[in-house]
């Protein structure tokens, strides 16, 4: 039976605090695939501490990357937004968040991981910055979407891409631009990549997150959910098996 805790990670870039958390089961031993996740554009909080020990308890040690700072955790759209648009406007900033917080998953001593075996994945805003952080070229068997924007300032930056890349969307998500979509795979291709698009027919933005409620636009849809969780689940059993 699993034990699946949560714990805080402090950790700092450049002087300024950042707080993750960490989610594992404490009844295993041993080293365990470690996953980065990036949480939608509300930061850490309960919503994203649920999906990570939901997660964690496959055999997992997980870290909820802080991509705005320990003082910032958005109370409501407008906060939200204005926390994440300074990131998704520079692309390098971004990817160094997301780089240090990888780091971290590696070293922190709570939970044991084996750094050959480490994957990205993320919600929305989170999936850009999986996205992001598998063009960086780290270190990644797998990096997954989940109704993320799939735009990028600079696509020949794929040719970097260690690992499989995973994109779930949704067929009727108004807020990821539908030119995007052949732009992605245009991208995927020209640097060779592993890669899946899944369109689910009928879903719209958000639609993992139980508490999205704006029919048409963003909406919890658990079917779709509980498709693309097996989904990413069957893809790290392959990418993780060796």
């Amino acid at each position: 039976m699993s034990q699946v805790t949560v714990r805080s990670l402090v950790y700092q870039i450049e002087g300024k605090n950042y707080e993750g958390r960490l989610a594992f089961d404490v009844s295993q031993q041993g080293s365990r695939p470690g996953l980065l996740m990036a949480p939608n554009w509300m930061g850490v909080g309960a919503g994203a501490e649920e999906i990570a020990k939901s997660v964690a308890a496959n055999g997992y040690v997980v870290l909820i990357a802080d991509l705005y700072g320990q003082d910032v955790r958005p109370s409501n759209a407008d906060e939200a937004g204005a926390a994440m648009m300074p990131l998704k406007n520079d692309r390098v900033l971004l990817r160094k968040r997301m780089q240090a917080a990888l780091e971290q998953l590696q070293n922190q001593v709570d939970a044991q991981v084996d750094a050959s075996n480490l994957a990205t994945f993320g919600f929305c805003f989170g999936g850009c910055c999986a996205l992001e952080l598998a063009r960086s070229g780290a270190p990644l068997k797998a990096a997954v979407s989940f109704h993320g924007t799939l735009d990028t300032p600079n696509p020949a930056d794929a040719q970097n891409i260690k690992g499989a890349v995973l994109v779930m969307h949704g067929a009727s998500d108004p807020l990821v631009p539908k030119e995007q979509l052949p732009a992605f795979e245009d991208e995927m291709n020209a640097a060779g990549v592993d890669w899946q698009l899944l369109s689910y027919g009928g879903a719209v933005h958000s639609f993992t997150d139980p508490q999205a409620n704006v029919p048409g636009k963003m909406m919890y849809d658990a079917k779709v959910a509980g498709r693309a969780f097996r989904s990413m689940h069957n893809l790290l059993d392959e990418v993780f098996k060796d």
